[in-house]
């Protein structure tokens, strides 16, 4: 990536800092994924994207700016593209994953506070990241504390706009996340200059929905008795979506689900016959969070869904299209993300059902419920999870980690115990 150097200059990164990771990450990419056998050929595009991550897509954001578009950086599955993209504002995802991150996080952060809030802070603070560089707003959102009090500290560093998302899910709250919506609308208006119109915004809701429904895709084809993709390469797949351009992602997920949809069909797998099949529920893997599934998949399993933020829940539930007002527009979107079911809300049975349903339908033999250390929302519910799971009659392994691999030998051996004890 070094044809980049001029370009994190001009964005005032700290080269020397982030050197260090442009030389880690290419060693964990191939360790974890280009060690694997008969993948489908349609990952070299993710592939390609992982080995110019600080470059290609950054690249394209800053040549947008240079043509008057703004870009609005998110950390969270409820702030509505949709909204960004009808003002032509550019949306792009800024949580991180990385170990590498979190001592700059811990600066400024308890190092009580979960691994994702402090590597999101840390990217930003100490300058290793160019998407937290190039943002022209952040839009952060009120699902945890942590996160909540990591916004003050990240509005001092760059303009920051906080959406304030209901805890509970009555007829009221659903209505005031709408005018939550409408109040985000008028920011995008502010910040890019360009009006919000009930075409520009049903055009961006049907750009949402296509990509929504090539994910999708992808997912279905999980549910097959002969995996033709591996966990790892769906959850590669599903962690640049939140960078990528939109159209430009359905496409290559369109691309790859016609190519998986034809190993099924031929019958070709990437797992070994009688691999058991896992679903991991829990708390979101942003990249470069890759562990739990390599350990799971070089332990004797195969992951064949995420019932997370990076999973299911990104995609899953349409907005209704070709509304004729913005203000049914806004209900649309309300009534869409207010169907995910974080662990921020109270009751959340609607998630305990999720994970039921996707137990059914991806035909798992057991689930692993993951919480990042000191999310407390999370790992509260992980009693009610396990709770729900054990009298469904469904294995449940629940673990807490976080983005180091000091525990990686701790996890592999809990991970391969589990798995030997569902036969």
């Amino acid at each position: 990536m070094s044809n980049y150097v001029e370009m994190w200059k001009n964005l005032n990164m700290d080269l020397e800092t982030h050197d260090a990771l442009c030389q880690v990450l290419p060693t964990a990419f191939g360790d974890v994924y280009l060690s694997q056998e008969n993948r489908p050929e349609g990952m070299g595009f993710w592939d390609f994207v992982v080995s110019e991550i600080h470059g290609i897509r950054p690249s394209e954001l800053i040549e947008a700016q240079k043509n008057g578009q703004k870009v609005f950086g998110t950390f969270c599955v409820y702030v509505p593209d949709e909204v960004v993209i009808a003002a032509n504002g550019i949306v792009t995802g800024l949580c991180g994953g990385s170990q590498f991150w979190v001592p700059g996080g811990e600066k400024v952060l308890p190092k009580g506070t979960c691994p994702l809030i402090k590597a999101s802070v840390g990217a930003r603070l100490d300058r290793t990241c160019p998407f937290f560089r190039i943002a022209d707003m952040y839009v952060g959102e009120t699902t945890c504390d942590g996160k909540k009090k990591a916004w003050e500290i990240l509005g001092q560093d760059v303009p920051m706009h906080i959406m304030d998302l209901p805890q509970m899910k009555r007829d009221k709250d659903i209505l005031k996340w709408a005018d939550e919506i409408k109040e985000f609308a008028a920011v995008v208006e502010k910040v890019t200059g360009n009006e919000i119109t009930v075409e520009a915004l049903n055009e961006a809701i049907h750009t949402i929905n296509e990509k929504r429904r090539a994910l999708a895709r992808v997912y279905e084809a999980r549910k097959a008795a002969k995996l033709p993709i591996s966990g790892k390469d769906a959850l590669l797949m599903m962690q640049i979506a939140f960078f990528d351009d939109p159209k430009r992602c359905a496409q290559m997920c369109n691309n790859l689900a016609d190519e998986l949809e034809k190993r099924i069909a031929d019958g070709v797998s990437v797992f070994k016959e009688g691999t058991k099949r896992i679903l991991v529920s829990g708390t979101p893997m942003a990249i470069p969070n890759w562990k739990l599934h390599h350990i799971i998949e070089t332990s004797g399993g195969a992951v064949v869904c995420e019932e997370m933020c990076t999973g299911t829940r990104y995609f899953e539930h349409e907005v209704a299209e070709d509304l004729p007002t913005l203000e049914a527009q806004y209900m649309a979107l309300a009534q869409r993300y207010m169907k995910n079911n974080c662990a921020c809300f109270t009751p959340n049975s609607g998630r305990i059902d999720d994970i039921l349903r996707l137990c059914k339908e991806y035909n798992v033999d057991g689930v692993i419920d993951v919480n990042l250390k000191f999310c407390s929302t999370y790992d509260i519910e992980g009693y009610t999870v396990e709770k729900a799971l054990k009298e469904a009659g469904i294995p449940v392994l629940g673990i807490e980690t976080d983005y180091t691999d000091a525990d990686a030998e701790q996890l592999r051996t809990r991970v391969e115990a589990f798995i030997e004890m569902l036969g």
